[in-house]
């Protein structure tokens, strides 16, 4: 009898060869079959052993990274979205650190196939990692569990994402995930690489489940998953600090390079930026905390824009950065701080003005404010460059909404992007090379929450735009600066919505 939580997956085996499920005692179980892929020096091999659910995997090949792959690969084909989960241990000692063993959905048997997989590695690190397309470069999400005993791997439409274990424990999910787009039907299954073409290294896949999922119910209400990341820029590569179930938004990094800030349920909080524990930062009366603080250049203030008064209304305050009293800078209302100059000496916020959202700057200690920006329609989002000659902001005067540049006292306004998409929050890098900025997609209207976009990156060398990430997120991603202070990260948020 054909257990029910495979039935949907037999369905679709009907209309392929081999069959779905193999018979009764078929030396792969679930899966339909087992290959190298790449060109491993030495060949891999797998058994089963049904009376633990569980496959012996020994695989060769000299990596899984770059353009291409080098691993065994035991594997069978579906449609729709689809979970792969396994307690998973190395077999000995000795093999090299960056061995894996791991769960896949792949596109293709091809050595340079768009895939993702859960990866646990033999140094006990384990991670998300993903090639977008054929022949691209690989990147990873490094979670912050080490030694995980169980590990899955979710496809749920365009996203895949990570669940650990550790011994003894449930599923948590580990808060990174990818947006993945593959075409119908596709492989799923189990993989070991050496590492090192000249050995072959063995895992223990026990307790494996294959499992259709199911799409939500109308209605249904879902789970959302706040995830703070960083990314290196030279790498691309991603690392999860911290995830909660809990809305969290916009993250700064202090000026000692280790710690981070964001806002949630009106408060700011402090964390390590390789993990650990929030801690609340103490900002006296002000605990309406919206998305849109920051950090002194010496690192000596916060800033904050909070709705703490009776009407509600976002207005700008300063105090140390340990915490304290805040003190007034803009009290006009709504007001919504975005930059700090690098002399410290002023303050520039988007603010509403008799119907209009424009762009301000104001004395960091207080005085009259003054409006920089008058043409129709939303200007927003103001950062300055690192030697204070360029405020960056995005402005929808021309239909889109686009990233501009002007001088600081706003002169000289141009546009930097010229396309059909809406960009948002540009950030220039500390160490003046970069602007990075959110991008939606065309008929995104504002800039809304839980939405598919883009992180990009432009050089301001030569102007060409990468792609740093592909996320859901949106509002509360990267309001704020959030580039590490010596240019080398960025921090962001992330979101999922599950069942």
């Amino acid at each position: 009898m054909i257990p029910a939580r495979f039935l949907g997956f037999c369905l679709l085996g009907a209309m392929m060869a081999p069959p779905c499920f193999p018979a009764l005692g078929d030396s792969l179980g679930t899966f339909e079959g087992q290959t190298d892929i790449g060109a491993p020096k030495l060949a891999g091999s797998a058994t089963y052993d049904a009376t633990r659910d569980g496959y012996t995997v020994t695989g060769g090949g000299r990596n899984m990274w770059s353009t291409n792959d080098a691993f065994h690969f035991v594997w069978k084909k579906v449609k729709g979205d689809v979970a792969l989960e396994a307690d998973i241990a190395f077999q000995g000692t000795g093999g090299d650190p960056h061995r894996k063993a791991c769960l896949l959905v792949r596109q293709g048997l091809g050595p340079g196939a768009a895939y993702a997989d859960a990866a646990l590695h033999g140094d006990g690190l384990a991670s998300l990692q993903y090639r977008e397309a054929a022949g691209g470069p690989t990147r990873e999400i490094q979670s912050n569990v080490r030694g995980p005993a169980r590990l899955r791997l979710e496809r749920r439409g365009k996203y895949v994402s990570l669940q650990l274990a550790e011994p003894g424990a449930a599923l948590q999910p580990t808060g990174g995930s990818f947006r993945l787009d593959l075409a119908e039907p596709f492989y799923v299954g189990i993989g070991v690489c050496a590492h090192n073409d000249d050995r072959l290294e063995t895992a223990e896949f026990t307790r494996v489940r294959v499992l259709p999922l199911e799409p939500p119910a109308s209605g249904q209400k879902l789970r959302r998953i706040s995830t703070l990341e960083t990314v290196a820029i030279a790498s691309r590569d991603r690392r999860v600090t911290w995830w909660t179930t809990n809305l969290i938004e916009a993250p700064n990094w202090l000026r000692d390079g280790t710690n981070l800030l964001f806002n949630s349920a009106g408060r700011l909080w402090k964390i390590p930026q390789a993990g650990g524990i929030p801690t609340p930062v103490d900002t006296g009366f002000a605990v309406r905390n919206n998305n849109d603080h920051g950090v002194s250049p010496d690192g000596s203030r916060l800033v904050i824009s909070d709705q703490s008064l009776p009407d509600r209304k976002s207005r700008i305050y300063t105090l140390p950065i340990g915490g304290g009293t805040p003190t007034p800078v803009v009290e006009a209302a709504p007001s919504y701080w975005h930059g700090w100059s690098p002399d410290g000496q002023t303050l520039a916020f988007c603010a509403e003005r008799a119907g209009e959202f424009d762009i301000y700057t104001v004395p960091a200690t207080g005085g009259p404010e003054r409006r920089l920006t008058t043409s129709p329609g939303l200007d927003d989002g103001p950062d300055y460059s690192p030697d204070g000659a360029t405020l960056y902001f995005n402005s929808a005067r021309s239909g889109r909404m686009q990233i501009w540049r002007m001088k600081p006292d706003g002169s000289g306004q141009e546009p930097v992007t010229r396309d059909d998409a809406n960009h948002w929050f540009p950030h220039p890098s500390p160490d003046g090379k970069w602007l990075v900025f959110l991008t939606y997609d065309a008929q995104v209207q504002g800039h809304p929450e839980n939405k598919d976009v883009q992180l990009h990156l432009l050089s301001l060398a030569d102007g060409k735009i990468e792609v740093l990430a592909k996320l859901l997120g949106g509002q509360g991603t990267i309001n704020v600066p959030s580039w590490s202070p010596d240019s080398r990260k960025l921090a962001f948020v992330s979101y999922q919505l599950v069942p």
